[in-house]
């Protein structure tokens, strides 16, 4: 495959920029690996090792799937690509037509306030860097215009939606959706084995049903504000969705059968995302979200779109 070297082609470059992942490739050329032996044959965590994984998968330089193994799920990984030149510029070819480059691939970072539709019911609020927005447990102030700059929002059932950017051409098929965001359960007051079964929803597909396992309060949120009282909810986990050709997944571990395909995504068509606690759920326990200045974790809602 030739690669032209532009901006476009940055993650691909930064993916390659380091000692730890050109070794993990090294390896992969060799066999397919999960991310304990490989863990454990570069003498580092199995978190870290993830982390390297996501950013080459990103990259598309390596691909992984889930399979059963002896103690549960795991993660095999392996390469995707086998060659690549670099073409710093091409004084010969003069193509008739643009050429397509070899990976279309972009990333959104959408704030948590600037949801376009929900219905909630209390206890719920917003919060933002600074104050309470509205009062709590009344639905109305989710209307307030200064529900953009949220930082924290919270329910006890219903669903926010938001609209993703479109960029996608049509020339190719989305081939993948990547949804990035920190969420847990909404308990009065915080309780963190207060089990949420939040259902996820693209372009009206309820694409998976994730269970958060509390909501949680015992440690105040590495982002949150100082104002923002003890005995509240503090942070949330750090979960990953993510929709290909092969089903939905959360943190690599697959939660349906739907597929990218089943979502109908299409060239100047509005993209929608609801996050949702149903009330007929096994357990209808609300939904908390954090942006980038509330919770543990320095970003919005992050979504890539491949095709």
């Amino acid at each position: 495959m030739e690669l032209e070297v532009n901006e476009q082609q940055l993650p691909i470059f930064e993916a390659l920029a380091s000692r730890t992942r050109i070794r993990m490739i090294e390896m992969l050329k060799q066999e397919s690996l999960n991310i304990k032996e490989m863990a454990e044959r570069l003498g580092i965590s199995s978190a870290i090792i993830t982390k390297h994984v996501s950013q080459l998968e990103e990259a598309g330089i390596i691909v992984s799937e889930t399979a059963s193994g002896k103690r549960g799920t795991q993660k095999i990984c392996s390469l995707k690509l086998d060659r690549v030149s670099l073409l710093f510029r091409d004084d010969h070819a003069v193509p008739s037509e643009p050429q397509e480059q070899p990976y279309n691939r972009y990333t959104s970072s959408i704030p948590i306030g600037q949801y376009t539709s929900y219905h909630v019911k209390p206890t719920c609020g917003l919060a933002s860097e600074t104050k309470l927005i509205g009062m709590r447990d009344d639905p109305r102030y989710f209307s307030e215009p200064e529900h953009v700059s949220a930082q924290h929002i919270w329910f006890a059932s219903g669903y926010v939606e938001y609209r993703i950017p479109n960029y996608v051409t049509g020339r190719k098929p989305v081939s993948s959706i990547r949804i990035t965001l920190e969420i847990c359960s909404e308990a009065p007051g915080y309780d963190e084995d207060w089990l949420s079964d939040i259902t996820f929803f693209l372009n009206d597909v309820p694409v998976c049903c994730w269970t958060s396992p509390g909501d949680f309060g015992n440690a105040r949120g590495k982002l949150t504000p100082p104002w923002w009282e003890a005995g509240n909810t503090q942070h949330g986990l750090l979960k990953t969705l993510l929709v290909t050709d092969e089903g939905t997944f959360m943190d690599g571990i697959r939660l349906s059968g739907v597929t990218v395909k089943d979502i109908a995504i299409a060239a100047g068509e509005e993209i929608r995302f609801r996050i949702a606690s149903l009330e007929d759920a096994v357990h209808p326990g609300g939904v908390s979200l954090f942006g980038k200045r509330f919770g543990n974790y320095e970003q919005d809602i992050v979504v890539t779109i491949e095709c």
